[in-house]
């Protein structure tokens, strides 16, 4: 597993395509935004997890992004049937994931069998570009809430 972050560490930058063009962190700075890694489109988990955050993000005031090393179709199905509002980034390599301390071995619920992938972790980013709260081992049930909840916080509402 790549090292991790830490509140206060610089996000690192990253350029992906995404189902809504290509995204950069750039493109979000000056607000509050929620990074988030999931393992794979339309799973169960991960289909809740997405889902929740669509729910979530009219009272959440940041910008969300998930990302995934699932293809851009894969992203565009998966948006298009869960009516996600959100950009979905391709990151194939895991180069991104493996910045932000998100790639690693787990383990398949389904087979037991030992693999490398993105692992569940989320990221609030602060509007200057620093992680604010770096979320690791993430579990998808109730996590969007659970985000939202720190976002309130650390923006002191």
């Amino acid at each position: 597993m790549s090292d991790q972050l830490s509140a206060g560490d610089a996000a690192p930058p990253f350029n992906l395509e995404s189902n809504q063009g290509t995204k950069s962190l750039g493109d979000y700075h000056g607000k509050w935004t929620v990074l988030y890694f999931y393992p794979k489109d339309n799973t169960p988990g991960c289909t809740q997890e997405a889902c929740d955050f669509r729910d979530a993000m009219p009272g959440m005031g940041a910008e969300v992004l998930g990302v995934s090393a699932d293809d851009l179709g894969s992203h565009e199905g998966f948006a298009n049937e869960f009516s996600l509002p959100f950009p979905l980034l391709s990151d194939p390599s895991g180069a991104v994931a493996k910045r932000y301390g998100s790639y690693g071995e787990k383990v398949s619920s389904s087979t037991g069998k030992r693999y490398e992938g993105v692992l569940r972790s989320t990221f609030i980013i602060d509007p200057e570009g620093k992680v604010a709260e770096a979320m690791y081992e993430v579990n998808h049930d109730k996590h969007a809430e659970k985000v939202g909840e720190r976002l309130k916080e650390l923006r002191g509402a």
